[in-house]
């Protein structure tokens, strides 16, 4: 069982629920929702939410892999640095993830099937070379989110090329969140916390704007406004005292709240239930983030 539970901590499972929130969101942006009724619907969503499971899994997985000098420092209570999970293990573990991702996908058409393999080489390139990058690491840290959203909108693969733009709002996101979380350890900066608030401030601005001109905003606002002070408040209190703990919090608040962003987007393009559905998923990736670390 203790094993079991190495393995597990190992996918970081709050943090994959939060990717198939990121899909969901993918699917409302391509009007799926609004087009085909939910039986129709069923299997692609469910093969799409597998492929992002996969996906996200796997490279989070070699994350640990690529990290396991490191965390014998840093992070010693990690399942490879203690012991639990040997690193080939682990590597074999994250290849079947990586594996069924990219399977999932193929069940799809070429534009969901290029996204997939994207997305896993966007995930061994930070893991392996740019994640040690201060500004390219945050960006590919970003892709892979954009991406993953985009692997979503692909249920209709007309539509990626209509709204691949909107993939640089998670890109800014995850950029912001990846720059402070480089101070969980030693403490951060305040001038690179203030720079992540500002960034934050742009991606709210950016979905708010689609509300006004696609949606309802009303609507919007009420995902928007539980999003933005799940994101603020911690940071805030990060940029009063930038300690390691502090800054962990502001990351860990930053990944589970994207399943509220997500909502936000499936708010904008779809409607207050396909929105809602999302937030569900919320308590689920809150509850899995109190058993097993998110960062």
């Amino acid at each position: 069982m203790k094993k079991l539970l190495g393995y597990i901590r190992l996918m970081r499972p709050a943090n994959v629920v939060t990717s198939v929130a990121d899909v969901l969101a993918g699917i409302a942006i391509s009007g799926s929702f609004s087009l085909t009724g939910w039986s129709t619907l069923q299997l692609p969503v469910i093969l799409l939410c597998i492929s992002t499971i996969g996906l996200y899994s796997g490279g989070i997985i070699f994350n640990d892999v690529y990290d396991a000098d490191l965390d014998k420092i840093e992070r010693p209570e990690r399942p490879i640095p203690s012991g639990l999970v040997s690193k080939k293990a682990a590597t074999i573990f994250g290849a079947v993830f990586f594996f069924i991702g990219i399977a999932a996908a193929n069940l799809f058409g070429t534009t969901t099937s290029v996204l997939a393999v994207s997305i896993m080489i966007a995930c061994l390139t930070y893991n392996r070379w740019a994640k040690h990058h201060s500004i390219l690491g945050p960006l590919n840290m970003g892709l892979c989110r954009g991406l993953n959203l985009l692997l979503g909108v692909s249920i209709i693969s007309s539509q990626v090329q209509q709204w691949w733009f909107l993939a640089l709002v998670p890109i800014i996101y995850i950029a912001s969140i990846t720059m402070i979380s480089r101070g969980e350890v030693h403490g951060g900066s305040k001038n690179m916390l203030y720079f992540a608030a500002i960034l934050y401030a742009i991606v709210i601005a950016s979905i708010l704007f689609f509300a006004t001109t696609k949606g309802d905003i009303r609507i919007t606002l009420a995902f928007i406004v539980p999003f933005a002070l799940m994101i603020f408040i911690p940071l805030l209190k990060a940029i009063q005292n930038p300690i390691g703990p502090n800054i962990g919090k502001a990351v860990k608040a930053g990944v589970i709240a994207l399943i509220l962003m997500n909502a936000a987007w499936a708010s904008v393009f779809a409607d207050w239930k396909v929105a809602l559905s999302i937030v569900i998923l919320l308590p689920l990736s809150i509850l899995l983030s109190k058993a097993f670390a998110v960062t």
